[in-house]
């Protein structure tokens, strides 16, 4: 059964969507089985992966509110083991169509449901908000991954996204574990984004990934290109630093081929 991983942060700009892209395309680079599963209205991650959103006939909202299912909307890739299920701008109704109903919660859990045996990973790029969407990433996660940003208010919020994932916990998803905490847009030449380093590792210790990602203009510019960076070019420094992440997290799951 693949392992569902959520990656939030009520912040924007920190590298959830460059995140989600770049480590679900290490993983199928590795040769693992991955989904990435597009769950914000602004569809970066759809289009990141070379999908115009405006072309998207049955997107994750659809599978939500109940009018299609999730095997009909998974696309393939360019990319070798890495499918998407795309987001569209309809989702922002999601929340709205959903706020009255029963198991709202539960909606994107039980939409992907019946694919979770055809991936080993299932990366979840969640919006900035802790809305409903985001709630429902979280309640069908089996691990959340926190992108933190090495910028002067990096710890800001981190309080209030800590909390909402203790809330899931405790009402809707006791089974959800927090994969780790991941530093982005690391510079080596700041003395800011060292004290940020040292900061958060001091906060929380061993819940903070090895691997640091940093500023890197091919990771920033691989999304022009509808590719992640390993596709466009695989020896810059952003690709490797998440093929190291995901080689990281496959230790971590002892699942290391």
């Amino acid at each position: 059964m693949g392992k569902v991983i959520a990656i939030a942060n009520q912040k924007g700009g920190v590298g959830k969507t460059t995140t989600a892209i770049n480590l679900a395309a290490s993983l199928a680079a590795l040769e693992f089985k991955t989904l990435v599963i597009d769950a914000d209205p602004q569809a970066n991650s759809t289009s990141g992966l070379g999908r115009n959103p405006r072309d998207i006939e049955i997107s994750v909202y659809e599978c939500m509110v109940g009018d299609a299912t999730v095997q009909e909307a998974v696309e393939e890739t360019d990319i070798a083991y890495l499918h998407l299920l795309p987001s569209h701008i309809n989702l922002v109704g999601a929340e709205v169509e959903m706020v009255n109903e029963s198991n709202r919660e539960q909606k994107m859990e039980n939409a992907i449901a019946p694919i979770k045996d055809d991936y080993d990973f299932i990366i979840i790029d969640c919006s900035p908000s802790l809305g409903l969407i985001t709630v429902n990433a979280l309640t069908a996660a089996d691990s959340v991954i926190i992108p933190v940003q090495c910028e002067y208010f990096a710890l800001e919020g981190l309080g209030k996204l800590l909390n909402t994932i203790k809330i899931i916990q405790t009402r809707l998803n006791p089974n959800l574990e927090i994969e780790g905490i991941l530093l982005t847009m690391y510079d080596v030449r700041l003395r800011l984004s060292n004290q940020v380093v040292e900061e958060v590792k001091t906060h929380f210790q061993h819940m903070v990934f090895r691997n640091l990602i940093p500023r890197n203009i091919k990771l920033s510019e691989s999304p022009s290109f509808g590719l992640p960076a390993i596709a466009h070019d695989a020896k810059s420094k952003g690709a490797i630093s998440y093929l190291n992440l995901a080689k990281e997290i496959l230790e971590k799951n002892e699942l290391v081929k």
